[in-house]
């Protein structure tokens, strides 16, 4: 790496996020780049923030580039002002899940090595009597973060961060086990800004796009940064409320908005007066991400925005953003998430390393310039994931004779019964077309003739108390093979999730 930096021309620039959003200020200084309830940052004091922010850290706060820091916070400006001045300096970020206990807090913030937390009041009233190992000092964002920053004068040269730095360390969701820090370059997610620009169209200056997922996962981040990188205009929700979200995309002139599938189940079951009184006109894209979209709800969601808006992307946070199903593609690709993201290659491979067949369910690998560089102390993992310049994150896909790929299941879903793999997925599925039925998800439990069994747990909708489990093994006879039906049914209150919305299956099991 050395000598490749020292053969950079003359006219090389890093990337940064600052530099990005430097530029955007420098076209319209006056213009408002996100806004939050009653309150608003123009370009202009984003930027001045940023820069105070990156002094702050640099000067009183005692940090070095290269130091690590962390926050951990409901979705606020604020947020993204630290996220960009520490950016700028250098510092990468671990960004900690609000919603966690302090103990998982505290074990996030020592395993990333953070010398400084900036937290919101809440997190920050959790944390109060804790220990850290490495953390000196917690910055509460509110009356004492803005004392930090009024003590200190923006740079007069902005500090330059190499774009093959670290930008954030988001923690992964530990839906399999404990949580890693993955280490996401500057690079990688300048350059998906650049190609989600291209590939959803709805990040242009003239754009206004509302941010609800948490700032804390990376899909919530980059939805938050992508609207005022290229000049545009983002409202920021502190936490999601669905009536009002509807009521805010149409009302705030909104262009686009992302969502996990808990928000758009949340938003599908307002009041049919609700949504059609708030139905959005200006609405041009409409991205869900994070985990699977029921093939059903996308037909709701169709049918309710309207066809040509809707996209799913799958991607994980290590490898960024791997394919994208456009709205084109929606409802004639069943299940589908679509083809490669731009400058992404994919590959299904065999467990000896050999490439799939088309049709034939494999092991998906990308390659681009999105991967992450690594996981935070952790080389053995690393290795696991990163096979010679492709990233894989254990989950099995096909693709079809168009090259459209289909996401099955998780490896460590899948279901051995009998010999024979089962993938939950598409039991899931089925049962979310179940009138009577909110979601389900379904894992493998031991069996002492079959090796594993299959077990649904079922959250059953509002006014569909007296669904039984022999209903729900009967709407599926017929619609999948005998094998695949799971004949033990729990009922629950709702799914175990994470911030990003994905089902914890780990605390299912543990439950069972």
């Amino acid at each position: 790496m050395q000598g490749q930096r020292a053969e950079l021309p003359f006219s090389f620039q890093h990337l940064g996020m600052a530099g990005g959003l430097r530029a955007s200020m420098h076209r319209a200084p006056g213009k408002i780049a996100y806004t939050q309830g009653e309150r608003h940052r123009t370009y202009a004091q984003l930027v001045e923030r940023m820069d105070r922010v990156s002094a702050a850290l640099l000067g009183p706060l005692g940090l070095q580039a290269g130091d690590h820091a962390a926050i951990v916070g409901k979705n606020s400006i604020e947020y993204m002002e630290v996220v960009f001045g520490a950016s700028q300096a250098g510092i990468p970020l671990a960004t900690v899940n609000p919603r966690l206990a302090a103990p998982e807090m505290v074990a996030i913030c020592d395993d990333a090595d953070a010398r400084v937390v900036f937290a919101d009041a809440d997190s920050a009233a959790a944390l109060k009597d804790s220990r850290f190992a490495t953390v000196r000092r917690v910055v509460v964002i509110g009356d004492e973060l803005e004392a930090l920053l009024a003590g200190v004068r923006p740079p007069a040269a902005p500090p330059v961060a190499p774009e093959w730095g670290v930008f954030t360390i988001p923690y992964t969701s530990g839906t399999t086990g404990k949580p890693k820090g993955v280490l996401v370059s500057n690079r990688s997610r300048i350059l998906t800004l650049f190609g989600m620009a291209a590939e959803y169209g709805c990040f242009g200056p003239d754009d206004r796009f509302l941010a609800i997922a948490p700032m804390c996962h990376g899909a919530g981040m980059i939805f938050s940064l992508a609207p005022v990188f290229f000049g545009g205009h983002c409202e920021v929700m502190e936490k999601f409320d669905p009536e009002l979200v509807a009521r805010r995309l149409k009302a705030g002139g909104m262009t686009g908005f992302f969502g996990v599938p808990t928000h758009f189940h949340a938003l599908m079951s307002l009041e049919p007066a609700v949504l059609e009184r708030e139905r959005p006109r200006s609405l041009r894209t409409v991205i869900s991400n994070a985990a699977a979209l029921p093939q059903a709800m996308k037909e709701r969601l169709v049918g309710y925005y309207g066809e040509g808006l809707l996209h799913e992307t799958y991607g994980s946070t290590e490898a960024g953003i791997v394919t994208n199903l456009r709205p084109a593609d929606q409802l004639r690709k069943q299940q589908c998430v679509g083809q490669p993201f731009p400058a992404t290659l994919v590959e299904l491979r065999r467990d000896d390393g050999s490439v799939c067949a088309p049709d034939e369910v494999g092991e998906l690998f990308s390659s681009s310039p999105y991967l992450f560089n690594g996981y935070w102390k952790k080389p053995e993992a690393t290795a696991e994931a990163w096979r010679d310049g492709w990233v894989t994150v254990g989950d099995l896909a096909r693709r079809d004779a168009e090259g459209h790929l289909y996401i099955v299941d998780r490896k460590k879903d899948m279901v051995i019964s009998g010999g024979i793999n089962i993938y939950p997925r598409e039991i899931e599925e089925i049962l979310a077309r179940h009138p009577g039925i909110a979601e389900a998800a379904v894992i493998g439990v031991p069996d002492e003739k079959w090796g594993e069994r299959l077990k649904a747990f079922v959250v059953r909708r509002a006014g569909a108390a007296e669904l039984t489990a022999e209903a729900v093994t009967a709407f599926c006879e017929g619609r999948i093979s005998g094998i695949k039906i799971p004949r033990d049914v729990a009922f629950i209150d709702q799914l175990p999730r994470n911030a990003n919305g994905k089902v914890l299956k780990t605390a299912l099991r543990d439950s069972r």
